[in-house]
C-alpha cells in the first residue's frame, strides 16, 4: 500500500516515458512512485501532457493505465498553479513544471532537460532541479 512521503518533487514528462516500461533501466522512478517512497506533484496541465506524449510513444492502453494509476495513489498531489512566473525563455512549454514546482513548494524538479539548468542561476524564485540518476539514488 502506499503512504505519502515527505520527498516531494516535480517530475518531467520525459521522465515518466522513460520510467513506464518495466524493461527500462528507469523503471525503478515509477515502482517507488507506487511504492509511495516519493510524493508526486502535478497540475492539471502536466496530467494532460503525460497523457498526450505517453499516447504518442505508446498505446491507448498503456496510458490509461498510467492515468489511473497515477489519479489512485495517495501520494499523488494536484497543485492549483496561480502565477507564471515564465521562468524558462527558452522553451516556455516547461514552465508548467517549474510554476507547479513553486507553487507546491516541491523539493526538486525531476528532468533532464537542458532547459532547466538556468534554474540553478535565478534567486528567487528558487527551483532545485536534480537528474534522474541522482533521482534514483535518492528514493532506493
Amino acid at each position: 500500500m502506499s503512504k505519502k512521503s515527505s520527498l516531494r518533487v516535480v517530475v518531467d514528462t520525459n521522465i515518466v516515458l522513460v520510467s513506464l516500461t518495466s524493461r527500462s533501466r528507469w523503471h525503478a522512478v515509477f515502482q517507488a512512485l507506487q511504492e509511495g517512497a516519493y510524493t508526486l506533484v502535478v497540475s492539471n496541465e502536466i496530467v494532460s501532457e503525460y497523457a498526450e506524449k505517453i499516447l504518442q510513444k505508446y498505446d491507448r492502453t498503456t496510458a490509461e493505465n498510467f492515468l489511473r494509476t497515477l489519479l489512485s495513489l495517495p501520494n499523488v498531489e494536484f497543485q492549483e498553479v496561480y502565477y507564471r512566473w515564465n521562468l524558462l525563455k527558452a522553451d516556455p512549454d516547461d514552465n508548467k513544471f517549474v510554476d507547479c514546482a513553486i507553487a507546491a513548494s516541491a523539493d526538486y524538479i525531476v528532468s533532464e532537460d537542458r532547459h532547466f539548468t538556468v534554474l540553478a542561476d535565478i534567486a528567487f524564485p528558487k527551483v532545485a532541479v536534480m537528474r534522474l540518476a541522482s533521482f534514483v539514488g535518492q528514493i532506493h
